[in-house]
């Protein structure tokens, strides 16, 4: 099976709160290989871009000033089906409806921040790590217990 990326963000809230470390070793723990970071303040163009899909709902102006007053945390991750699996520990948008157990779920209080950008497709991770990453800023590398990762016992 092919390894895909994603684009994660630590919002502002999440710098503000300083859960990077533990939001990051999450993410290690699972066995995703990061393959590119960078600490920004994200542009109201940037967040406009890159929540286009809800231009013109209620929450949109709110949304984009939440994502730029304050600085977040662009990484982008990579690992089998990694989509999928970052959208389960993510949880539910707030984390007033999600599980324990996942990011939001376990750190999450608010109704209107939640911590955390994950893709939601490998199309829209295309065009989420290109709003934020040139190709030669991502690193191409393997990990030494990487058949442990994926391994099968047949």
């Amino acid at each position: 099976m092919a390894k895909e990326r994603t684009l994660i963000i630590i919002k502002p809230d999440g710098i503000q709160r300083r859960l990077s470390g533990q939001i990051i070793s999450r993410l290690e723990r699972k066995g995703f290989k990061l393959a590119g970071a960078k600490f920004v303040q994200i542009t109201e163009q940037q967040a406009r871009e890159l929540y286009s899909a809800h231009r013109g709902k209620s929450f949109y102006e709110g949304l984009v000033r939440y994502l730029s007053s304050s600085p977040s945390l662009v990484m982008v991750w990579e690992a089998q089906s990694i989509i999928a699996m970052v959208r389960k520990m993510m949880g539910a948008t707030f984390g007033q409806d999600a599980e324990p157990g996942t990011i939001r779920g376990d750190l999450v209080c608010s109704r209107g921040y939640n911590l955390v950008h994950g893709s939601d497709s490998a199309q829209s991770a295309q065009q989420e790590i290109s709003l934020f990453f040139d190709a030669e800023e991502l690193v191409e590398y393997d990990f030494s217990d990487e058949r442990w990762l994926y391994g099968s016992n047949e």
